[in-house]
């Protein structure tokens, strides 16, 4: 069996990866709600939608000052630490944006609002890794950005 690979330009892919990656995220984020909070799909489909709307925002935002801080000081390379303080940064930022949606849709104190962003953090940990790995699968880089700068 054959399979053939989808290759699009940098931002046609960009563009399917967040939109087919949100739209699954909104449907888990639901079904994940409506257990943590005992609502139904009615309470919790807004929530979703209202969260996957700010992280889209956050991350557009947060990853454009983050470049700038970097070129600001001068970092050539992302190591492990840079990768790290990112990461827990962006989490940091997610977490203080959807903290009071979670408080003031489900009248829950700060605790539980917590409770239930950490559970979807780390379904999201595992939903990220996955979804980009079968992604890349059948999006396929365009060519020239699989070649090393000084094989092109």
């Amino acid at each position: 069996m054959e399979f053939t690979l989808i290759t699009l330009s940098p931002f046609k892919r960009r563009l399917v990866y967040v939109s087919v990656f949100e739209v699954l995220a909104v449907i888990f984020s639901t079904t994940i709600l409506m257990g943590l909070s005992g609502s139904d799909a009615q309470g919790s489909l807004p929530v979703a939608i209202m969260v996957s709307v700010a992280a889209v925002i956050w991350n557009y935002l947060y990853n454009t000052l983050f470049e700038l801080w970097e070129r600001r000081n001068h970092i050539m390379q992302r190591t492990v630490r840079i990768r790290c303080m990112h990461a827990l940064g962006f989490e940091g930022g997610l977490i203080l944006l959807c903290l009071p949606i979670y408080m003031l849709w489900y009248s829950v104190g700060v605790w539980e609002a917590f409770v239930m962003e950490s559970i979807l953090l780390a379904f999201f940990l595992v939903y990220t890794f996955l979804f980009t790995l079968c992604f890349d699968k059948i999006f396929t880089l365009p060519q020239h950005a699989l070649t090393k700068p000084s094989e092109a």
